[in-house]
């Protein structure tokens, strides 16, 4: 069990895909301008890495190794699909406004990655781990960074006025410089962070 805890929280905060491996920034950095954009992104990411990682270790054994980036390729598509779908029926809105980077899941790094390195080699119980773990760590960044854009960019977090009607919005945190700008600051945050752990050990 202590290795399954190690391998949920190994996504969260060690290896966590977006601060530590820096993997699937594109869809990241475009869809975080609102909390409702960055929020579902990342349980969308979360919902397929999961699907995908645990067919992909029940069958780990069945399929050949000359043509298991294809199938992967397959398993993901579908679950992506699948998503898709649901939020352009439940969601429309929400589905509208992360557009074309939904479909674009099937070939986030961070999933061909996972499915690659962990659910073709690992059991379906630690995957089940790993995917929640790597997907609610990409899922927590994204929240994050997109509190602070929509916050500065917009005035607001889920559409709730957040400050004084006074408050001049400032467009460029809703721009893509925004998002560059503000991933940049998590990250000095965290390396800040580590380097002053580091120093507590020593």
């Amino acid at each position: 069990m202590q290795d399954l805890f190690k391998i949920f929280t190994n996504g969260l905060v060690r290896e966590n895909p977006l601060l530590i491996l820096m993997i699937g920034l594109c869809s990241s950095l475009a869809v975080t301008t609102t909390v409702a954009n960055g929020i579902g992104m990342g349980l969308s990411m979360t919902f397929v890495l999961l699907m995908s990682e645990l067919v992909i270790s029940a069958f780990r054994k069945l399929i050949p190794s000359s043509i298991r980036i294809p199938v992967f390729i397959i398993v993901i598509a579908a679950f992506t699909t699948v998503i898709d779908y649901l939020l352009k029926a439940w969601f429309a809105e929400l589905s509208a406004a992360m557009g074309v980077f939904i479909p674009l899941i099937v070939v986030n790094c961070i999933i061909m990655g996972r499915v690659e390195g962990f659910a073709s080699k690992q059991p379906p119980l630690a995957c089940v781990f790993d995917a929640l773990g790597m997907g609610l760590g990409y899922t927590w960044v994204l929240a994050a960074i997109s509190i602070i854009r929509e916050i500065l960019g917009s005035g607001t977090v889920l559409g709730f006025q957040m400050v004084p009607d006074t408050y001049q919005p400032i467009l460029f945190f809703i721009l893509p410089p925004g998002g560059f700008f503000v991933f940049a600051l998590f990250i000095s945050l965290n390396l800040l962070i580590k380097s002053r752990l580091k120093g507590h050990e020593h």
